[in-house]
């Protein structure tokens, strides 16, 4: 009885040890899809009226919950009975990451005019009396859960390579884990960044110097805050996307693997990184090319139709 209590105990400490791990390598593996998913939820609730935006973060958060609650189950079934299908998955998913890279990088470049437009008419809409306070929320709402869904399931995929070929309580463990920590740690970071103007605020009209000094302080920083979590999670889409697709083709990865061990040191990890952002930013181009041409092709087909 007691040597099989000591079994079980190592059975158990020996998988608590790799689900550790594991979780470890996939939180990291998928900070790229978390820096992107952290500014732009942040950026979809901002311009909520003050007293509607912890409302409105929770109720995307909600339907994060939900979102996983489907997605996990999904890439449960797709490890135990397709795991081939787990690597193309993947691939579409670090394809995908670099061209939401390039995207945003071509939009704010090249379309920057639009995008400030929209964003006036969308404050100007927002200062309206008339219209329809709830159904924007619930609009806004729809749209951030859709979101979510996209960047869940690339969370998701990326998590599920990392435990492929594990046992299946460790690959649920590890799923689940991911999930709701990725989900608790970015709805609750953005719930403190749409805040962060109000705390600043309220801090600026205390009676003391101190209080006054770190309210601006936090006024000022956080518009810079919005800025840099964006770049963050740009350059990131790249380094996680240009690697996925990097260690999906062995002749490649080995290349650069065998290069940048040969470099070591500092050098080796930069040039490691700058080669999966290159491969990211080349493959986001190409993705996007197409993306466009697929437009343009159906644009004028539309135009030719009777």
């Amino acid at each position: 009885m007691a040597a099989s209590l000591l079994l079980l105990l190592d059975d158990i400490a020996s998988v608590l040890d790799d689900v550790s791990l594991l979780t470890k390598v996939a939180a990291k593996k998928t900070a790229g899809v978390l820096g992107d998913d952290l500014a732009l939820n942040a950026q979809q609730v901002a311009g909520v009226k003050a007293d509607r935006e912890l409302p409105v973060v929770w109720a995307v958060c909600k339907g994060s919950f939900v979102n996983k609650a489907i997605l996990v189950p999904a890439a449960l079934l797709i490890g135990t009975w397709l795991p081939w299908l787990v690597t193309p998955l993947l691939m579409i998913g670090g394809a995908f990451l670099c061209f939401e890279g390039c995207e945003k990088l071509a939009h704010k470049f090249l379309h920057g005019d639009e995008h400030a437009a929209d964003h006036s008419r969308h404050e100007r809409a927002l200062a309206d009396e008339a219209i329809d306070v709830v159904a924007a929320e619930k609009e806004k709402v729809k749209g951030a859960v859709r979101t979510d869904f996209i960047l869940s399931a690339e969370i998701i995929a990326i998590t599920l390579g990392t435990v492929q070929g594990q046992p299946f309580l460790t690959q649920l463990i590890v799923l689940v884990g991911i999930a709701v920590v990725m989900t608790v740690g970015v709805y609750g970071l953005v719930a403190g960044i749409v805040k962060l103007d109000d705390a600043g605020l309220y801090l600026s009209r205390r009676d003391g110097a101190a209080a006054r000094v770190l309210g601006r302080g936090l006024l000022g920083m956080a518009p810079w805050l919005m800025k840099a979590l964006s770049i963050a999670g740009t350059v990131a889409m790249f380094l996680v996307g240009g690697g996925i697709l990097v260690h999906g083709v062995p002749a490649l990865g080995h290349a650069i693997d065998a290069w940048t061990a040969k470099a070591g040191g500092l050098w080796g990890g930069l040039g490691s990184m700058g080669a999966h952002a290159g491969v990211g930013i080349v493959a986001g181009a190409v993705v996007l090319a197409a993306v466009e041409w697929v437009k343009k092709r159906r644009a004028k087909q539309r135009g030719a139709a009777p």
